[in-house]
């Protein structure tokens, strides 16, 4: 289930959005305005966000201009009653991918939505995950802005471990899900430490869990 993630302050609105987008098979998170937000991005894989401009704070193409320079690639649909030519076009230079002025028809937002994040998932996706950059396409890895080598079996694992991370990962499923044949526990061990070793920085990026498996920290 792909995950939209929504910022807008109008509550009614909102509940709409969620309403709609819920019954189209999504997975939805909304917020009011962009508190929570940047460490929900790095906490869930969102394939979209539809962004409001007119934010209590921070206004909505700054924050995406933000967002954008941190690396996050996922389409933004912004749908605002800012509806001005020059509007429009600042929002496309600030990192949107597309313009729904207010109002505007719930079904047409459903449409907007479905096509984006079908065309995203099938461009070279990225994933970010604090100062660790994946390009799923390439199998190629940046950590802190700077080319990490990583083995096949190694970008898997810790691609396998980003994308699950709101739990522990058990061994067994690590070996069913990643090496994919037949390997004891002691391969399992020996490869995510050799995968934490080059992940070695600022961060702490991989936790083991005694008896159980490994989780993203």
């Amino acid at each position: 289930m792909d995950t939209i993630l929504i910022i807008e302050d109008n509550e009614d609105i909102l509940e709409l959005e969620e309403l709609h987008l819920s019954k189209a098979g999504f997975d939805v998170l909304g917020f009011l305005n962009t508190k929570g937000v940047l460490q929900a991005l790095e906490e869930e894989d969102v394939a979209l966000m539809i962004v409001d401009r007119n934010l209590p704070g921070v206004e909505g193409s700054e924050f995406v201009r933000e967002i954008r320079s941190l690396g996050y690639d996922m389409p933004v649909i912004f749908v605002t009653a800012k509806d001005s030519d020059e509007n429009v076009q600042e929002g496309f230079l600030r990192g949107g991918d597309d313009y729904l002025k207010k109002p505007f028809n719930m079904n047409e937002l459903v449409l907007r939505a479905k096509a984006h994040i079908s065309r995203y998932k099938g461009t070279n996706r990225k994933i970010r995950y604090k100062g660790l950059m994946l390009n799923i396409e390439a199998m190629s890895a940046k950590l802190d802005d700077e080319p990490l080598k990583l083995t096949s079996l190694e970008f898997k694992l810790i691609e396998y471990l980003i994308k699950n991370r709101n739990r522990v990962v058990p061994r067994e499923e690590l070996i069913k899900e990643v090496w994919r044949e037949e390997v004891g526990s002691k391969t399992v061990n020996m490869a995510i430490s050799r995968l934490k070793n080059k992940l070695e920085s600022s961060e702490n990026y991989i936790e083991a869990i005694r008896g159980v498996g490994y989780k993203i920290c």
